[in-house]
């Protein structure tokens, strides 16, 4: 099986929608950057290639995606199978970069007819579906109300991924302090140690010519 990786990285946007191409046995995998504490909401539909009329067909029949999330830790958040369309959610528990992988469950490999595929994927980084929020949203007394949550939810959102980036920052400072330090303290090393050959070579050369009774 070949895995491709795609490195991306979304510090500041919230949502961010494609579309990659993809054997019916090949895995492609998303790195997010992601704070601790942080709903991730993803959604994707899978196109499938008919080589009669040369396009994607709008749905996949038969087909599904294998959807797995994890951390560098190897720490399993989310593993499920899904049809040729869904929707999967989950909670960032530690910041860092997080692995979301998908695969079809064709049982055909590539080499042996395998077609190609097209995944639709959408990211969405602390945020709840608005739509859908919006048709539960009849059931409450004021539909404004609902909206200024989900502006408040989103205001959150942008305050935790600036607190996260200023943390790495810090971070990011104190190892480059650090590795100053240590690069001028091996500077002084060396330097002694430059000096101390160059004392001993002379001391060595003296009692040398001393032995040799040449001064």
């Amino acid at each position: 099986m070949q895995t491709l990786t795609f490195v991306l990285s979304f510090y500041f946007s919230l949502s961010t929608a494609f579309y990659f191409h993809v054997g019916e046995r090949e895995e492609k995998c998303i790195i997010e950057d992601i704070p601790s504490d942080t709903l991730i909401t993803g959604s994707f539909k899978i196109q499938q290639w008919d080589i009669r009329r040369q396009d994607f067909l709008e749905s996949a029949p038969g087909l599904g995606m294998f959807v797995t999330v994890t951390t560098y830790n190897d720490e399993v958040l989310l593993s499920k199978l899904y049809g040729p369309q869904g929707r999967f959610y989950f909670t960032s528990h530690s910041p860092g970069e997080h692995i979301i992988c998908l695969e079809s469950n064709s049982t055909r490999l590539v080499s042996f007819g395998g077609s190609k595929l097209r995944i639709h994927l959408e990211i969405r980084v602390g945020q709840r579906d608005l739509d859908a929020g919006l048709a539960q949203a009849k059931d409450r007394v004021n539909e404004v109300s609902f909206k200024l949550e989900h502006l408040i939810e989103q205001i959150e959102q942008i305050v935790k991924e600036q607190n996260y980036q200023r943390d790495r920052e810090e971070d990011f400072r104190m190892i480059s302090e650090d590795t100053n330090s240590n690069v001028l303290w091996w500077a002084f090393v060396q330097t002694l140690i430059f000096i101390s050959i160059g004392i001993f070579q002379m001391k060595y050369l003296k009692d040398f010519f001393i032995a040799k009774k040449l001064v």
